[in-house]
């Protein structure tokens, strides 16, 4: 193969290390939209509930401090200016993004090694799912089951001061949710 038909083969969306990151982020419960043309950059993973975006970029192609993103020894002049005009465009699109209010994340090609890190990485950046408001809901729901109990011994505190005492310790939880957690127990 020359270098033309290699050149041609190299895919710019459903690489191995996008598909590693969706993969990624599907199993830790978030779900994302896939290259928005009508955002900047076409991000690779997009949450629009969040305003957020992930670009899941190759080493070479962006020009990565590590092993992987250095300039071929052939024909450097053309890569140089190749490379520099990528990382150009990708700073264009963050910043773009960010005017409209868009919070971005990228993730290397490289850090999948890691995926562990990613992992963390993500959840920090993107926050809780949906998955962590069940939990959430399950504490909550344990919570007044408690207070029930108590009740019921005689240990009975004013119903205010209860739910207040609880909403501090569960900010998450709204008063609605605790409502109908508190009808389902009766």
């Amino acid at each position: 193969m020359d270098r033309s038909e290699n050149m041609r083969s190299i895919r710019g969306k459903d690489t191995q290390p996008e598909m590693a990151v969706r993969s990624l982020v599907h199993r830790l419960g978030y779900r994302f939209r896939l290259h928005r043309a009508d955002l900047p950059g076409k991000p690779d993973l997009a949450f629009p509930a969040r305003r957020k975006v992930i670009f899941v970029h190759g080493c070479f192609w962006h020009s990565h401090n590590c092993k992987s993103g250095l300039i071929p020894h052939s024909n450097q002049e053309f890569w140089q200016v190749k490379l520099h005009r990528n990382k150009e465009r990708d700073s264009r699109s963050i910043q773009t993004l960010a005017k409209q209010g868009w919070e971005s994340l990228t993730i290397w090609q490289c850090e999948l090694k890691n995926t562990s890190a990613v992992s963390t990485k993500i959840k920090r950046f993107l926050g809780a799912t949906g998955t962590d408001d069940i939990a959430a809901l399950a504490d909550a729901e344990e919570g007044i089951r408690q207070g029930l109990k108590d009740a019921n011994a005689g240990r009975l505190r004013p119903v205010r001061e209860f739910f207040a005492e609880f909403e501090a310790t569960h900010p998450v939880l709204q008063k609605t949710r605790i409502a109908k957690a508190t009808r389902r127990l009766k």
